[in-house]
């Protein structure tokens, strides 16, 4: 493309800016970090899942930057992601020792542990509460005080939270492949550049980066028909992940540390597909879709397993399960970049097209006179 230097822009992007600024401030009331971090939980998640950093404090100031613009507070945090150094490699992460706080299956009413409801808008009505205009700090402390001493009462059944999965009750049955663990380090694409055909490593990094409307939007083109995968949901999973690192010089399994932990939603979809029998006849077998994002967002979740097993099978010509076509474009700050990058100055390409229209409106004038 042709690009030419705007001169004399310097005041009035200075000018700009200041705007902005204005803008933001000139409504006399300011959000402090504190209340996006206690009010805006499910929005932190998902520009930390977007901007691919856990940092509930980093992305709530990123949020009130930005004004509230998720794309625009992905590209702050992810910017900022790009400067910092990386000290440690974290272990594999067990999603067995998740400490469940909502666990559900659409696949089972009974499922072994039983199913944890948790917190979700799944099941309220979706209307509008006015009382909240109204809301005040002492009711908010009144109602946090007689529910906490509810929860006081209960106990966690399983001790530490944890539960079996859904698929290993299938797994004894027969009915999913019991894989070989892979030990095969996985890629980083946002330390490399990948390439076509990309690894399964590169696709699941890839889309739990991905813009939620994006993956999203995909997930239900495969369902509407634009791909070959209409999974039932085997698991959601939304807890918390303990992360270990390798002290320096240990041998594997040996002083590793607890640094903490993360909360992010974990969803395992079932696929019936069709596949040859011992006998040479068509049967049915069940693969697994998997999807995981830092948070709770398990809308992104779900349709992250159902392009996960789209991928797995590219032999398909619909849309939904071509590579390239995915991958390239549930990026957050891909797409939003490519399309806001139309607002710069364009003037030496639309010049030549101006000019190509000019001179054949020209002749073709001049061929009529």
């Amino acid at each position: 493309m042709g690009y030419v230097a705007v001169k004399g822009g310097t005041e009035a992007i200075e000018a700009s800016i200041s705007r902005l600024k204005y803008e933001r401030l000139k409504g006399g009331e300011q959000v402090d970090v504190s209340a996006i971090l206690s009010s805006m939980r499910l929005l932190i998640d998902q520009v930390m899942s977007e901007a691919s950093l856990y940092s509930p404090e980093l992305a709530a100031l990123a949020i009130k930057q930005a004004e509230g613009s998720m794309e625009e507070a992905v590209f702050l945090l992810r910017a900022h992601r790009s400067t910092l150094p990386r000290l440690y490699y974290s272990e594999t992460v067990e999603p067995e020792r998740m400490a469940v706080e909502r666990r559900i299956s659409a696949s089972f009413k009974d499922i072994p542990g039983g199913q944890l409801l948790g917190a979700t808008h799944d099941y309220t009505h979706r209307l509008i509460d006015f009382s909240l205009l109204g809301e005040t700090e002492e009711e908010r402390k009144r109602w946090l005080g007689k529910y906490e001493a509810e929860l006081s009462g209960l106990e966690d059944a399983s001790g530490d939270g944890s539960y079996p999965k859904v698929v290993e009750y299938l797994r004894s049955e027969g009915l999913f492949e019991t894989f070989k663990p892979d030990d095969t380090e996985p890629d980083d694409v946002t330390k490399n550049v990948f390439q076509f055909p990309a690894s399964r490593s590169e696709r699941l990094q890839i889309l739990t980066r991905g813009q939620t409307g994006a993956v999203t939007a995909l997930g239900y083109a495969s369902l509407r028909g634009y791909g070959q995968v209409h999974p039932t949901v085997g698991e959601v999973r939304v807890g918390n992940l303990p992360i270990t690192v390798q002290a320096y010089g240990g041998d594997d399994g040996d002083d590793s540390y607890y640094i903490g932990s993360i909360r992010a939603t974990e969803v395992e979809s079932f696929v019936p597909m069709p596949s040859g029998g011992p006998d040479g006849k068509q049967e049915l077998r069940f693969e697994i879709g998997y999807g995981i994002c830092y948070g709770q967002n398990e809308t992104k979740a779900i349709a992250m397993s159902i392009l996960d097993q789209c991928l797995e099978h590219p032999e398909s010509d619909a849309p939904s399960h071509d590579e390239e076509f995915v991958l390239l474009h549930v990026d957050t700050v891909e797409s939003t970049g490519f399309i806001s990058h139309l607002k710069m100055p364009h003037y030496v390409t639309f010049q030549s097209k101006l000019d190509s229209v000019r001179n054949t409106r020209k002749g073709r004038d001049g061929h009529e006179s």
